[in-house]
């Protein structure tokens, strides 16, 4: 049911899949911006959260540099908490994109059932780019309209995967502990994938 729920992973949830959270929703903003719609709609058609195999920051703030590359694309990191990833966020998510192929299988012990909608996030994005648009449901501004299409699209990509494993360089690098320039490669990296999966929900 609509909103259209991606559930981004990563290891502590204070670098990665923060900035995948928040920068997928810049991206779908962006796009509402492009229809000459308000981008505060966002919120009703995206669902954009994220969560950490391990618990150690629970609670903590999005890591400094990981805020500031989200702010430097337009982004906030207003209101953002690290948390621990649970089965039910798994159960409840269209999409799940990890930040590594580790991850992907850390998902899928907890939810074997969820392995046709969870994906790497560089793998995802290289899938994305073999999908035909044109076989997706109707693109429109609505949350329904999101959803059907989203949906759709994370079938079409899991049938291009086939029984094909992610690549070494679908990873996404952990930056924690590293300076800016590692932190901007990498939210290069995710916007490399969320910028085109936006493209596709809201052509």
């Amino acid at each position: 049911m609509p909103p259209f729920t991606v559930l981004h992973v990563c290891m502590g949830n204070i670098c990665r899949s923060p900035m995948a959270e928040r920068l997928l929703v810049l991206a779908v903003r962006a796009r509402l911006t492009r229809r000459a719609l308000d981008p505060a709609h966002a919120d009703e058609l995206l669902f954009s959260h994220s969560a950490g195999t391990g618990g150690w920051h629970v609670g903590s703030e999005m890591n400094p540099p990981a805020a500031r590359q989200v702010a430097a694309r337009g982004g906030d990191s207003v209101g953002f908490a690290a948390r621990r990833l649970r089965s039910d966020q798994i159960d409840a998510a269209d999409l799940v994109l990890t930040a590594t192929a580790d991850q992907q299988e850390y998902v899928l012990a907890l939810r074997p059932d969820a392995a046709v909608r969870t994906f790497v996030l560089g793998e995802f994005g290289r899938l994305i780019g073999t999908v035909d648009g044109t076989g997706l449901p109707p693109a429109e501004a609505s949350p329904e309209a999101v959803y059907a299409r989203g949906t759709a699209l994370v079938a079409a990509a899991h049938a291009a995967r086939g029984s094909a494993s992610a690549l070494p360089g679908d990873d996404l690098d952990d930056p924690w502990g590293r300076g800016d320039q590692c932190f901007s490669r990498v939210a290069d990296e995710i916007e490399e994938t969320v910028q085109p999966l936006a493209a596709v929900l809201l052509p």
